[in-house]
């Protein structure tokens, strides 16, 4: 039976046997839905686990459909600790599955009993097979004995094959990230990616804060994407507390994820030109964001926006002279975007280097259930903004950016599109923002409530899972970046290319590892 959930964005609850588990995921890719995310709970000391019935612990799964999120909740008995595996219809699950016997124990399997996939995620050695951190009988600081850290790359045999490891540690200020290319000559026949080097224990870290200061640790999991991680996990506690921030505060946190989408997408532009060859649109890019990010240290006392939004609302006004202060800077900043996209567009080195390179295409992409901007880059016009009942943007509804080429270049067309209708709503915000709170007061929600919060940044989808337990206190929180989804794209865009220009496929899609490896 459906339970709805209340809260910004439509939300059904169902709990599932196994044979129901896969029969409503297969209906749902069926008709179009996609997996969102996937974990898993410890239960025990709910005192679900009863003599021969199923319970003990939990794995759930976030479905998007055209009509909103499904929420299936599957026991799993604490003696079988399996459940079945999911990456035959949705190809994305297979890592996400791998965390979560990693953190709790249960293991996906295939129909013949066994794991798809039985290597370890997360855990690098920092701990062993034996032990799951986020079960219930593990205390946050509990010292763990180190595991075996070897990793089983899957090799790749043949005449002038060669493999090259790229990675943990980079050349660049970038985080860590090993990727193992199988290469003929320098053209890559196949790509592995080792990620949970940045793994932080802040799924286990949430456990031991109150629902309220769960919050500046969500703003933390990823930290160019601090205004959606916040969002989410306030949309998610205020739905379970049944309030709703006012008018005001909520184009506010329109204007803040706006900015964020616009200082990111200017990054990268400059920087996917600097990997094509043209120093130069760094240079541009990054003074431009620069500009951006001191306005909003001025204007919203934080460089990145972070602890600006907070559960019930928002934490930071705008006067009149901010508003005029940010009106003018849009039309400035468009000025100089246009005039840089024309350079962009009709460079013929950058053109050589982008079109056609690190492709796509729309089939792979929707096989792989890829996300936000990249997948709007391989023609699907996905955007969780357009959903119904996703205040404010239910009264700004944005203009979707696509390209169908799936390239790098179609990659640099979606981050211009979309800087410029950022400008726009900004513009559309700033003009209508109402007098009214900032903030409204929430009640405390009752142990076992849910919450599911569901905001689209700059890389797509963020989603956060949110049960509250007694007196306050985080149950369970689970954050999900768009990256678990589009990680595994990668892996396609760059075959058949040449190892030089993985820098440049890779800064196209631009994934984080913090936000994936949690």
């Amino acid at each position: 039976m459906l339970e709805p959930l209340p809260g910004a964005a439509p939300v059904w609850r169902a709990r599932c046997d196994p044979g129901q588990w896969l029969a409503a995921c297969l209906a749902i890719a069926t008709a179009g839905g996609r997996l969102g995310s996937l974990w898993a709970s410890d239960e025990r000391d709910t005192g679900k686990e009863r003599a021969g019935a199923l319970g003990g612990y939990s794995v759930h799964a976030l479905m998007v459909t055209y009509d909103g999120l499904l929420w299936l909740d599957l026991p799993v008995s604490a003696q079988v600790a399996g459940y079945p595996d999911l990456s035959g219809i949705f190809p994305c699950a297979r890592r996400m599955q791998r965390a979560a016997f990693d953190l709790v124990g249960l293991r996906a399997l295939a129909p013949d009993g066994t794991p798809p996939d039985s290597r370890g995620w997360l855990r690098h050695g920092a701990w062993s097979a034996a032990i799951h951190p986020l079960r219930r009988d593990l205390a946050l600081t509990e010292q763990l004995a180190p595991g075996d850290p070897r990793y089983a790359f899957v090799a790749v045999e043949g005449e002038g094959v060669h493999e090259i490891a790229v990675g943990p540690v980079h050349a660049g200020i970038i985080e860590p990230g090993h990727f193992r290319f199988s290469i003929v000559g320098e053209r890559v026949l196949r790509l592995e990616q080792r990620l949970g080097y940045k793994h932080k224990g802040i799924e286990k870290r949430f456990e031991s804060m109150s629902l309220l200061e769960g919050a500046r640790l969500a703003g933390r999991v990823s930290g160019d994407s601090t205004v959606a991680y916040a969002w989410a996990y306030a949309m998610a506690l205020e739905g379970m507390a049944g309030v709703r921030p006012g008018s005001r505060a909520l184009r506010l946190r329109a204007l803040l994820l706006e900015r964020e989408r616009i200082a990111n997408h200017l990054g990268d532009l400059g920087f996917i030109g600097n990997d094509g060859g043209l120093a130069f649109g760094l240079a541009q890019f990054s003074r431009l964001k620069e500009d951006l990010l001191r306005s909003n240290a001025a204007l919203f006392g934080h460089r990145y926006m972070m602890d600006r939004i907070v559960p019930g609302g928002v934490a930071v006004d705008l006067e009149t002279a901010g508003r005029d202060r940010l009106l003018a800077e849009a039309d400035s900043l468009e000025a100089e975007l246009r005039t840089l996209r024309a350079i962009y567009y009709d460079h013929a080195g950058l053109q050589d280097r982008c079109i056609n390179c690190g492709r796509l295409s729309p089939k792979t992409a929707a096989a792989l259930g890829v996300v936000g901007l990249a997948a709007r880059a391989s023609g699907h016009a996905m955007d969780a903004r357009v959903h119904p009942g996703f205040a404010p943007y239910d009264e700004f509804v944005p203009k979707l950016a696509s390209h169908r080429n799936g390239d790098v270049a179609a990659r640099i067309v979606v981050r211009f599109e979309e800087i410029l209708e950022s400008l726009q709503l900004e513009r559309s915000l700033l003009q209508a923002l109402p007098k009214g709170e900032l903030q409204v007061t929430l009640a405390e929600p009752p142990p076992g409530a849910c919450g599911v919060g569901w905001v689209e940044g700059w890389r797509g989808e963020v989603l956060v899972a949110l049960q509250a337990g007694p007196a306050g206190r985080v149950r369970r929180c689970h954050p999900h970046d768009p990256s678990w989804q589009n990680w595994p794209a990668l892996e396609h865009a760059v075959l058949g290319n040449i190892v030089p220009d993985f820098p440049l496929i890779n800064k196209s899609f631009n994934l984080s590892y913090a936000g994936a490896d949690l």
